[in-house]
């Protein structure tokens, strides 16, 4: 007699069980909120309601089908029937305050109410960016550059990979949580502003479990500075050059001191000075200036023509002669 009294209570605990579950999706996508019961009552009435509101948000009746009781939301749409007791809802577009505590409730007859509850968790992947910090060259730590993943959820990881750089920078981290439930972490990466780490590379990498794969954004350091020292080279026999170091790259300008650049014999193109002939009209002080926008430096030269055929040029307290062929040019001094 027990025995047949247990086998009946669960039959009946069987026969009556609402089948749901937790989803997680990324932000402005799709999802399925399950909902499925099995019994052998009759289904009168589908709601669902979210947390922390005690009203239902949407009622399906047999006749009627799905009715939205606080404004159409389209984005919720009734995937399942009354035939196979199934009150599943999808829902897409899906946003940050669509997160939370659901529940989905049976009205049976004579049954009474039975529910699931189901919480949906949101993913938002971080927007990333990398900033550079524009350090001058200089004997003191700075911050070279900043590696940002903003808007995640849950938070990312944001890690730098230097090479062969390393304990010439280092990272720092921080983390700012948001009212919205999303977080920014901010990774800047510190180091002494030297010629010797401009234009290496790093990579910063973030990864997050809201990201489908890893985001890697290469940085190439840049430490800006003036031009350093300025020379002029000979580039070939009737042509001279103006070379210097600065980043960025300077900028180059000959000029004739106190007269105007002969048109007829002198040709300039950036860093290049060229001599077209040798005539008497080139005599003089030539400079040639190297700038950008953490400053400028010059150098010169003198040119001295004795006739159509030999001429000689010395810049500024160092001789460069020219005799029959050959010129002999010796560097420039900057100043």
């Amino acid at each position: 007699m027990l025995l047949l009294v247990f086998t009946f209570l669960s039959t009946a605990v069987e026969a009556l069980r609402v089948i749901g579950g937790d989803m997680t999706v990324v932000l402005g996508g799709t999802t399925i909120l399950p909902c499925k019961l099995i019994t052998t009552d009759s289904i009168t009435q589908i709601s669902w309601r979210k947390e922390p509101q005690t009203d239902n948000f949407l009622t399906i009746l047999p006749a009627t089908g799905p009715l939205f009781l606080n404004g159409h939301d389209k984005r919720f749409q009734f995937i399942g029937n009354f035939k196979d007791i199934n009150g599943s809802l999808q829902l897409s577009n899906i946003t940050l305050t669509d997160e939370g505590t659901y529940t989905c409730i049976f009205t049976l007859f004579p049954g009474g109410d039975v529910h699931t509850v189901m919480h949906l968790n949101l993913l938002v992947p971080p927007v990333t960016s990398l900033k550079d910090n524009r350090p001058t060259l200089g004997t003191e730590e700075v911050s070279l550059a900043t590696c940002m993943a903003a808007g995640s959820k849950p938070p990312a990881k944001v890690q730098w990979l230097t090479g062969t750089l390393g304990e010439k920078v280092r990272p720092t981290n921080n983390v700012t949580q948001h009212a919205n439930g999303t977080t920014t972490t901010v990774s800047t990466l510190f180091g002494v502003p030297t010629r010797e780490i401009n234009h290496r590379l790093v990579k910063c990498v973030v990864t997050g479990a809201a990201m489908s794969k890893e985001e890697s954004l290469p940085f190439t350091i840049q430490i800006y500075f003036s031009p350093i020292e300025v020379t002029i080279n000979r580039s070939s026999e009737d042509s001279f050059e103006c070379v210097t170091e600065a980043n960025p790259k300077a900028a180059f300008t000959w000029s004739r001191s106190e007269q105007s650049m002969p048109q007829s014999t002198v040709r300039v193109e950036g860093a290049t000075l060229q001599f077209l002939s040798m005539t008497s009209d080139l005599n003089g002080l030539y400079q040639c200036e190297a700038s950008n926008l953490y400053g400028r430096k010059h150098s010169y030269i003198y040119v001295h023509v004795t006739s159509e055929i030999a001429a000689k040029l010395i810049d500024i307290g160092k001789p460069m002669g020219f005799c029959g062929e050959a010129w002999t040019p010796t560097p420039g001094v900057e100043s």
